[in-house]
């Protein structure tokens, strides 16, 4: 019998939306309950093993949501604890990494940059990654400390957010990159103005599509997906652990209309 429990989600912040927004595309019928782990962010700058319990105190409150699978959607929480959440918890539980294949086959140059937190960057599952697939292709990477609190401020779109972006940007536009790899997945709200300041000839790469298609095999693999008809639509629940409004501010911005805006007590 196939499974009515929820996909959870989560990150530090409101960098997983762009992922929920897509599996809510491809997968309309099923309810989503989405954690932003607000109070303990950024996650780039903590060590493995906070990190590793922000994870577990996170899948812990989405369990109580009765989640039937969980997105780890965010990069740097991927490379540094999915395998931990694989054994300690009986669900299928979906990562991110960067999109560093699909840049390798698309580069003309031979060059392609990689944006991401500093964390990501020096994981080994990111290096191992690297190596595996790069092949004859140079891989510049470019360590991002700022990106992630213009998102969580909304500045996606003004003077300052285009000269921090410009910052990151055009280092590896000066080694040569044709293609850059957004290794955060905060970044994917800032993904129309890094297209503009890199220019017309340079191509990003984000993989929230890619990660919402595996959602979707996962659960289909597991027999988890909900029957639907073609005018179900699933319930939408956000929860933080931060400043209430400023995350009904963020959420309303950047998803729109939703269900339930809720609290993640920021003591768990």
């Amino acid at each position: 019998m196939a499974d009515t429990g929820s996909i959870g989600i989560f990150d530090s912040g409101i960098g997983g939306l762009p992922i929920a927004r897509e599996i809510h595309r491809l997968l309309p019928g099923e309810d989503i309950a989405y954690v932003a782990d607000t109070h303990h962010a950024p996650y780039g700058e903590k060590s493995d093993a906070a990190i590793l319990a922000r994870a577990f105190a996170v899948t812990d409150f989405l369990v109580t949501r009765q989640a039937k699978a969980i997105v780890v959607a965010c990069n740097t929480a991927t490379t540094t604890c999915i395998r931990a959440l694989r054994e300690r918890y009986a669900l299928p539980f979906i990562g991110v990494e960067p999109g560093i294949k699909p840049a390798v086959l698309n580069s003309r140059s031979g060059v392609v940059g990689v944006l991401a937190t500093p964390k990501t960057l020096v994981t080994e599952s990111f290096l191992s990654l690297a190596a595996k697939v790069a092949g004859n292709v140079k891989m510049e990477v470019m360590p991002c400390p700022e990106l992630v609190r213009q998102v969580e401020s909304l500045q996606l779109d003004c003077p300052q957010a285009r000269q921090v972006v410009a910052q990151y940007v055009q280092p590896l536009l000066d080694r040569g990159a044709d293609t850059i790899v957004l290794g955060c997945t905060h970044y994917v709200h800032l993904k129309p103005l890094i297209a503009e300041v890199a220019g017309p000839g340079v191509t990003i790469i984000s993989t929230e599509e890619a990660v919402a298609r595996e959602t979707r095999r996962r659960l289909s693999q597991e027999n988890r997906l909900r029957p639907t008809s073609a005018d179900t639509v699933g319930q939408t629940a956000f929860f933080s652990n931060g400043d209430p409004q400023r995350f009904r501010d963020q959420v309303q911005t950047l998803w729109g209309q939703c269900d339930i805006i809720g609290a993640f007590p920021a003591t768990v």
